[in-house]
């Protein structure tokens, strides 16, 4: 990257920063169950809800205890069920279109962040309805207050229940953006591990996994505060203690409730203090070949901690330390790689390799440059790389072919 660009993307990161304690910030509240969730529609005066989901959780039946208690509670409902693993625009269309011809109030997100992100964006489109979505990418774009939002994370990952970001695809394009703007920010966050039982053990793991990228994407980053660091932290800690359980026994609830909390956590940390590159080529990836998200991080993380270098050593280390990957008094660099190791070692006994087979050379100047705008300037990196410098990445994700 030229100087003047690394000096422009540094000044803007330093206001981001300096603006950070007096931007309308908020966490959800918390609710322990979705039993619970009739007595808040109730009280904030809501007559129908738009339930939106995905095909997955319909067929599982995860969304029956919500539906059984909206019935015992006499309070109507509809749901959406054609989200897809990364959502269009086509499917924010067809939400918000239900949304209206129902007659609905409020709106629950009930799945993984894709459901999350794409009732985010319906009740961005009901609030704004002469603008487009694209027209609402990048920061600060909404401005209007939502219908009554809440979400119901389905995987201990997105952290999408707390940020005030939507991740949105094209249909058209497959391009990939962002939607930041506080009004996104659901009011109540579900965190009930009994929707999370039957969630098969790969899914567990990369959602895992995307929670723990978000965890360190904003530890690492240069806009952290004492409040994000942490909560970095403690979902760090968390995932460590609780991934492997939550993935050998699906049905132990008490692991499954931590990873809810430690997504929660490091969704809270990186709502304020960012990603990084990591994300940047995971969401390429996801609009181009709908690869999941939580799966295109655990494959990436390793190789751009790596890529940093000295840069993240002593925060890494101190990451190390809250893992239980190294001791205290580890010096930094041996602790750093130590912690690299440790998420290299998680990979590896959760089967998640470390290409990312659909990618097409001659997609790379074209996935490069989606990652170079969507961080640039916003992501405060420890390292500044632009489109160019970003190409080599695809490279190392692409699957050696064999004649």
């Amino acid at each position: 990257m030229n100087h003047l660009k690394k000096i422009y993307c540094r000044t803007f990161q330093t206001g981001l920063k300096i603006a950070l304690p007096f931007l309308p910030y908020r966490k959800p509240k918390i609710v322990n169950s979705v039993k619970a969730l009739p007595e808040v529609i109730q009280k904030k005066k809501c007559s129908k809800v738009l339930i939106i989901t995905d095909a997955g959780i319909r067929k599982l039946g995860l969304t029956a205890r919500l539906e059984k208690a909206l019935d015992n509670a006499g309070i109507p409902y509809c749901i959406y069920g054609k989200t897809v693993a990364n959502p269009t625009t086509d499917n924010v269309a067809e939400a918000v279109a239900l949304y209206q011809d129902e007659g609905c109030d409020c709106i629950i997100g009930f799945g993984g962040g894709s459901s999350m992100d794409c009732a985010k964006a319906t009740g961005a489109r009901i609030a704004k309805p002469k603008q487009s979505l694209a027209k609402m990418k990048g920061i600060l774009k909404v401005h209007k207050k939502l219908p009554l939002l809440m979400a119901v994370p389905t995987t201990a990952g997105t952290g999408s229940e707390t940020t005030l970001a939507a991740f949105i695809t094209d249909a058209q394009t497959r391009h990939k953006y962002p939607i930041n703007d506080f009004s996104l920010i659901p009011r109540y966050a579900v965190l009930d591990p009994k929707v999370t039982l039957s969630l098969p053990p790969f899914i567990t793991a990369t959602t895992g996994m995307d929670a723990l990228t978000h965890a360190v994407e904003a530890y690492i980053g240069n806009s952290t505060t004492y409040g994000t660091r942490k909560d970095a932290l403690l979902a760090v800690q968390l995932i460590f203690e609780n991934i492997y359980t939550a993935y050998e026994d699906g049905n132990n609830v008490e692991a499954r409730r931590n990873m809810l909390h430690a997504s929660f956590y490091a969704g809270c940390a990186f709502t304020k203090s960012y990603v990084g590159y990591v994300h940047a080529i995971a969401h390429s990836l996801g609009g181009e070949y709908n690869v999941p998200h939580g799966l295109a991080n655990a494959v990436i993380l390793p190789m751009i901690l790596e890529a940093y270098g000295e840069k993240v050593h002593k925060k890494l280390a101190r990451l190390a330390v809250a893992a239980g990957v190294a001791d205290k008094d580890t010096p930094c660099e041996e602790a750093a790689l130590q912690f690299i190791q440790a998420i290299k070692d998680m990979k590896k006994h959760f089967g998640i390799g470390d290409y990312i087979p659909e990618i097409q050379e001659t997609d790379i100047p074209k996935l490069a440059h989606y990652a170079d705008k969507e961080a640039n300037p916003l992501y405060p990196v420890p390292v500044l790389m632009n489109g160019a410098e970003l190409e080599p990445f695809y490279y190392m994700l692409m699957e050696e072919k064999t004649s």
